[in-house]
């Protein structure tokens, strides 16, 4: 398959202000460390891992919402990190973004309608039957009641208002759309609707997905791949079928093992794997593996030189002792 998006040693470093009373920096935060991978046209590659691993920044830092501290972005063969503004404003239309929080990403004081058609007015672009006509289309396609144009988000569920910001991010019809956490805050009977529609969305128009997630089950249904994030580094990457059969990196592992089976005996006499210590800070993240500190098989060589991620079977692994 012909790759979309080319990811390589992305890197995203946020200044760690100490507490004195100069303000001086303490250290950097490594919030996202050289991750590399590849997302092909029509895919959805999902990206996991606990609350503070990078997720978030890595997704916003794809479409240059945060600008990189180092690595390259190719879409479609060219450098998105070389982009002047004015080339990147032109360039958003390629490359869009489904927020977490279906309550704060709408602006409560613009209508639906306004919300919805922003994309066409920023990117000047007139539809053949005129922008209404476009979002009232683009609302249908989502589930959402086209007589609905002239309300304000308020008066819409929470699952309603995740609707009005996929149709705000379809609205251009984008190839490539960063999904970040976009049902973990909807009810799970909301969620399955959600991800249905983006699976059809995905289908209609070929788009590409970058669906970030901490709810593993989620992510099994909707992705073709998976990349695992721990502490800025991705952990494993695997088509979705071999990492939850076989998961070959011990801390992929260890989230398969905390997701819940729905079978009460099976629950119960299931192993599950608890992860010793806390997280490590990103300002000082361990040598070596930065899973080291937390895994049971580490060894010396972990503690001191840290892995490639390299072809293990069908999975890319980043541990000297993978399964």
């Amino acid at each position: 398959m012909t790759a979309l998006l080319k990811v390589e040693s992305l890197t995203k470093y946020f200044s760690a202000k100490s507490n004195s009373i100069f303000g001086a920096n303490s250290g950097k935060v490594k919030a996202v460390d050289g991750i590399s991978f590849e997302i092909a046209e029509g895919e959805t590659l999902g990206l996991v891992g606990e609350s503070g691993c990078g997720k978030t920044t890595a997704g916003r830092t794809l479409l240059r919402l945060l600008e990189p501290t180092a690595g390259t972005i190719t879409y479609e063969g060219e450098d998105v990190t070389k982009l002047s503004r004015k080339a990147l404003h032109d360039f958003r239309s390629k490359m869009q973004i489904i927020f977490q929080d279906p309550y704060s990403s709408l602006n409560p004081r613009h209508t639906i309608g306004k919300i919805i058609a922003a994309p066409f007015e920023i990117q000047n672009v007139t539809p053949p039957r005129g922008v209404k006509n476009a979002v009232q289309e683009v609302m249908e396609r989502v589930g959402l009641n086209p007589e609905h144009y002239n309300r304000y988000p308020h008066e819409f569920s929470g699952g309603q208002r995740q609707r009005i910001g996929i149709a705000r991010a379809i609205a251009l019809r984008p190839k490539f759309i960063v999904a970040d956490e976009p049902v973990s805050a909807l009810d799970v009977s909301i969620q399955a609707q959600v991800i249905n529609l983006l699976d059809d969305l995905q289908s209609e128009f070929k788009m590409s997905f970058l669906f970030i997630a901490h709810d593993l089950s989620v992510v099994q249904h909707i992705s073709d791949r998976v990349a695992v994030m721990y502490l800025g580094k991705i952990m494993e990457l695997a088509p979705t079928v071999d990492l939850y059969a076989n998961p070959r990196h011990p801390y992929t592992k260890a989230l398969l093992s905390a997701v819940p089976i729905p079978d009460p005996k099976l629950e119960r006499s299931r192993e599950r794997i608890i992860l010793k210590g806390d997280l490590p800070s990103p300002i000082n993240p361990p040598t070596g593996c930065v899973f080291s500190t937390r895994c049971w098989k580490a060894q010396d060589i972990c503690r001191s030189t840290a892995p490639q991620l390299l072809q293990v079977g069908n999975s890319s692994v980043a541990c000297h002792f993978p399964e």
